[in-house]
């Protein structure tokens, strides 16, 4: 069936990530960029093109559409989301994608910048693509396979059913979200005009991963209020809130307790904004662990750190504050344990191995996964994301609209039959 399929995710790839979709953390809109609803309307278009009537993107830059059930069977609707966003932490703008054919294994010096070189020793990966075909960006820019990959191989996908009618399904909701970059990918999401039971985001590596447990994350800012006064005046009388933040800074464990130092199930806290003036300053932190108990102790632990320092300034003051972000979504899936099953099931009727996996990070999936729609994620290729060295391999991409296109065959055959 596939071996005769003419696969479009490639060439649809090449197009996507050349449209600029970058999202904005300091943005107040939503989306928090208009310019991600230029690919959003180039979906829209190229779904109805299929015969996906109902194919539209709302105001806030969400693409919903239904590929209609074929079967008499009362199949649950799934749902396949990506996000078309991409990360601020580096330049989508004009990316310039090169397809490698027949990558032999040696360096890759990227043309627009000699210093960014692709290596196998730096990422092994591409030592399992020797003989195949790769895809990079050109060296000024990320590539955007974070997450057009997946977008690409969802819309694939959606191609191969429209193509291949005989392919038992249920009814298909496709999902593309805006500002999942910026922890804001289900902020406006319309859950009634989804109407899915179970879903899978597209937002994965290597190939044969699948990730059903990912990290519980809050945000937390330290607020220090310090005094102030004119600095040829000062003398014992001046706090300066920027210097006790960078105490505070400094006061963080060296090794342990930070992303640079931890790695499986470890948690971490991670200061990712400091701004302010000599009066007031904040540090903005991420704070993450597998567990809800060890993401509380991590907060607390920062309170602690921060606390022991403000007390050598007692005419200065703290506020500290945490904010949920998302959970682990392996509580969700535990009470749905056929989600997963069933894409191991796909895994294996496409040849690919599976290679379970915890996400030291979270995906539209984990929020999702308690707003009702319990979604584990699934492999895209992806590999050297948020940076200029992003790659992917042709070969990877092509095996997961494959496990799309058994997944749903699952769920058809594995649904009995209404009477």
């Amino acid at each position: 069936m596939f071996d005769k399929y003419n696969y479009t995710c490639v060439e649809r790839f090449l197009r996507y990530v050349q449209v600029d979709t970058q999202s904005d953390p300091k943005s107040t809109t939503s989306p928090s960029t208009e310019k991600q609803k230029d690919l959003s309307k180039i979906l829209v278009g190229e779904l109805q093109a299929m015969g996906v009537k109902d194919a539209h993107v709302d105001e806030y830059g969400y693409v919903y559409a239904t590929i209609p059930s074929n079967t008499d069977k009362p199949v649950p609707v799934i749902c396949f989301c990506s996000h078309v966003d991409t990360a601020p932490d580096c330049s989508g703008t004009n990316v310039k994608p090169i397809l490698h054919q027949n990558y032999d294994g040696k360096d890759i010096t990227l043309p627009d910048d000699n210093t960014q070189v692709l290596s196998a020793r730096e990422f092994t990966y591409l030592k399992e693509h020797i003989g195949n075909s790769i895809i990079t960006a050109s060296g000024n820019t990320l590539l955007g396979a974070d997450d057009k990959a997946g977008v690409a191989e969802i819309m694939d996908f959606a191609n191969f059913l429209a193509t291949h009618p005989e392919v038992k399904h249920g009814t298909i909701r496709l999902l593309f979200t805006p500002d999942e970059e910026i922890g804001k990918g289900t902020a406006n999401l319309d859950m009634n005009k989804l109407g899915a039971d179970f879903g899978y985001t597209l937002d994965g590596g290597e190939l044969g991963h699948l990730e059903d447990e990912t990290f519980s994350a809050d945000a937390a800012v330290v607020t220090v209020h310090g005094v102030i006064a004119h600095p040829g005046y000062a003398k014992d009388t001046l706090v300066n809130a920027i210097k006790i933040a960078g105490e505070i800074l400094d006061a963080l464990p060296k090794k342990e307790f930070s992303p640079e130092t931890t790695e499986k199930r470890e948690g971490f806290v991670h200061p990712v904004r400091v701004e302010g003036l000599a009066e007031k300053a904040t540090i903005e932190f991420i704070v993450r662990d597998f567990t809800r108990e060890g993401l509380k102790a991590n907060a607390e632990r920062l309170k602690k750190i921060a606390g022991e320092v403000l007390q050598k300034h007692p005419k200065a003051r703290m506020e500290f504050k945490v904010t949920e972000q998302y959970r682990n979504m392996k509580e969700v899936l535990v009470q749905h344990p056929q989600v997963v099953t069933y894409a191991e099931e796909a895994y294996t009727k496409s040849k690919v191995k599976v290679h379970k996996q915890s996400i030291r990070g979270g995906t539209d999936g984990s929020r999702l996964s308690f707003m009702g729609l319990p979604c584990p994620n699934l492999f895209t290729g992806m590999q050297g994301i948020h940076s200029k060295k992003e790659w992917i391999g042709v070969r990877d991409m092509k095996k997961a609209v494959e496990v799309m296109v058994n997944l749903v065959q699952v769920w058809e055959e594995k649904t009995t039959r209404s009477l």
